[in-house]
């Protein structure tokens, strides 16, 4: 799957194989995936598989947005959207995520100052301190 996904645009996020032979692969792009893109990587799978494609179930899809990133691409995709990050205390922490490196990220948040004011404050983060991220869906 690696070598079929290199060089494109596509980035895998996870793939899982459950004990009833069903094999989820969540894959992506900077700009989202389409249906298509989801069918050609199927396509793939059933032509490496062979004959033994038959005995699997095999389901590609995008990640969901209520899923936390697996990757650090979803990082960089998401960049400049509100996240929710838990660190690995369990502190929650919402904000607009932002400079993205291979190390961690940057999290620009409003707290409250004396009164009712908010100012706002940039926390950083080791990806090795963080427990989830999650882009912040508001209905």
């Amino acid at each position: 799957m690696r070598e079929f996904i290199k060089g494109t645009r596509y980035f895998l996020v996870g793939v899982r194989l459950s004990s009833t032979g069903k094999i989820t692969v969540l894959a992506d792009t900077m700009e989202g995936i389409t249906i298509d893109e989801c069918v050609e990587i199927h396509r793939h799978l059933e032509k490496v598989l062979g004959q033994e494609a038959g005995d699997y179930e095999i389901q590609v899809s995008s990640p969901g947005l209520d899923m936390p990133f697996g990757v650090i691409e979803q990082y960089f995709k998401n960049e400049g959207k509100t996240v929710v990050v838990t660190d690995n205390e369990g502190q929650k922490y919402n904000g607009v995520l932002k400079n993205v490196t291979k190390g961690g990220f940057e999290l620009e948040t409003e707290v409250k100052t004396s009164g009712k004011k908010k100012e706002k404050k940039d926390l950083s983060f080791n990806f090795d301190q963080v427990k989830s991220t999650k882009v912040h869906i508001k209905i």
